[in-house]
């Protein structure tokens, strides 16, 4: 009897495991067959596109395959073509592309999105245990000023100083000048008047001087300056231009350009470094791949570019204090589903060791306290590129002594800022063009000519703002 009942309960195993197989496997053909399929809109280009389609890959074919979640790149744009996208739809203007599930997003656009309730809160989404691994300033800049996260940090920047150090150290050798004399804006323009008059020695012509630095954002140098200094740039809604602390920080950049010190270009510093007309420069750290391992001269010559990378300057007797920059990632409102699908996304993307192998390669932050830590040591000493691992080491300096601030968010702030900067040039440009021509007529007190262009200047360049 014994041996009749376990040869009956074997058939019966043996008859039902391929059934259950079949059913299993039907099951799991099925979810792969039907996955959650989520858009995305991006504004990774270039070298960033392949570092994002590899993270996008990987993630399909790991926690989105486990998941049954499909990420799917819709629209790959500039930032600027993104963000007038997300106003069409907010604005529900005809024509309007639909909108995807996930978006990178800047907070002006995110605001738009917000204020027509077409964005999830991600408070929803991720535990205060979760979001406690993150860098506090960088979670902040998503409230938008609110309480509700609506822009997820996924990867941010900061500004900070590059240096040629091929150039820096010929002039260095002759001059006694130092790197560490650029860690404030006031010895950035001492060696800058140090540097022409190199240059200018190193010709038989008066006055040929060279440039030696640039910002990439005068409007961005000013915010930060005046901050650095205990004050704002604006002040109810409006610039505060008779803060002392306001004059200050634009006299730092004006003389210099002025003088033939420092370069008034439209364009990114990177394409003055490239052929050697400025030794220095404040950009994104996005921007650290655009730099040229080569400089081109004027006269066909050619030589190789060593970068420095230091952390941003701090006017003397000044807090430190950077900007911290960069896009993070929205969800539209949808479904639960889909929405809840987009925050495992979200984390995957974040989780410390994914976040530094993006930011790695992209020149961005990380955005957790840990991927900043002993991780970030690690993925240093396992860089090949070198800018990028001198860039990560910079960061994380500044990770530790500075605070990040954000730019201001208000209606209106990017007219501001366009008509700033357009100021600033002309008056500048104006300024120096003026200088030069009493130079070249024969007036050798260069104190005295800047003080007789340059006097009526300043009152020029607000009176100009229309307010």
């Amino acid at each position: 009897m014994h041996h009749r009942f376990r040869g009956l309960l074997f058939g019966f195993l043996f008859a039902f495991i391929p059934v259950a197989l079949l059913l299993i496997c039907g099951c799991a053909n099925q979810f792969a067959a039907n996955p959650l399929i989520l858009t995305l809109w991006h504004n990774y280009g270039g070298q960033l596109k392949e570092t994002m389609d590899e993270m996008i890959d990987k993630f399909n074919e790991t926690a989105g395959a486990e998941n049954g979640i499909i990420i799917n790149v819709t629209a790959i744009s500039g930032s600027a073509t993104i963000s007038e996208k997300l106003a069409m739809a907010a604005g529900g203007e005809p024509g309007a592309p639909a909108l995807p599930d996930i978006t990178t997003a800047y907070p002006k656009s995110a605001l738009l999105l917000a204020e027509k309730g077409l964005l999830v809160d991600l408070d929803q989404h991720f535990t205060a245990e979760e979001l406690s691994a993150f860098v506090p300033q960088f979670l902040e800049e998503g409230r938008l000023g609110g309480g509700e996260l609506f822009v997820f940090p996924v990867a941010k920047s900061t500004e900070v100083l590059f240096v040629n150090t091929t150039i820096f150290n010929r002039f260095a050798a002759d001059t006694g000048a130092k790197l560490a004399d650029l860690q404030t804006f006031e010895g950035i323009a001492r060696t800058a008047a140090s540097y022409y008059e190199w240059t200018d020695r190193q010709t038989p012509a008066a006055n040929d001087g060279k440039m030696f630095f640039m910002l990439d954002s005068l409007f961005n140098y000013t915010l930060i300056g005046c901050k650095q200094l205990g004050g704002e740039l604006f002040h109810d809604g409006t610039i505060d231009f008779k803060a002392p602390h306001f004059f200050r920080v634009w006299e730092y950049f004006f003389k210099p350009a002025v003088l033939g010190h420092a370069a008034i270009f439209d364009g990114y510093a990177t394409d003055l470094a490239k052929t050697g007309d400025i030794v220095c420069s404040i950009g994104s750290t996005a921007g650290v791949s655009f730099f040229s391992p080569i400089v081109t001269y004027a006269d066909n010559s050619s030589e190789p570019a060593q970068l420095a990378i230091m952390p941003y300057p701090v006017f003397e007797g000044g807090e430190k204090i950077a900007l911290q920059r960069g896009a993070g990632m929205s969800v539209i409102k949808s479904t639960a589903e889909r929405e809840s699908a987009a925050a495992i996304f979200l984390k995957w993307f974040t989780s410390p060791e994914n976040n530094l192998h993006f930011v790695s390669r992209t020149g961005y932050l990380p955005v957790t306290v840990e991927a900043f830590g002993e991780l970030m040591e690690h993925e240093i000493a396992h860089i090949s590129e070198e800018n990028i691992k001198k860039l990560l080491q910079t960061c994380r300096l500044m990770q530790e002594e500075y605070d990040f601030c954000t730019a201001p968010l208000f209606e209106g702030i990017d007219e501001w800022q366009a008509q700033y900067e357009k100021r600033f040039k002309e008056i500048a440009a104006a300024s120096r063009e003026a200088y030069r021509e009493q130079l070249m007529n024969g007036d050798s007190t260069r104190v005295r000519v800047f003080e007789s262009v340059s006097s009526r200047a300043f009152d020029a360049f607000i009176q100009g703002f229309n307010r």
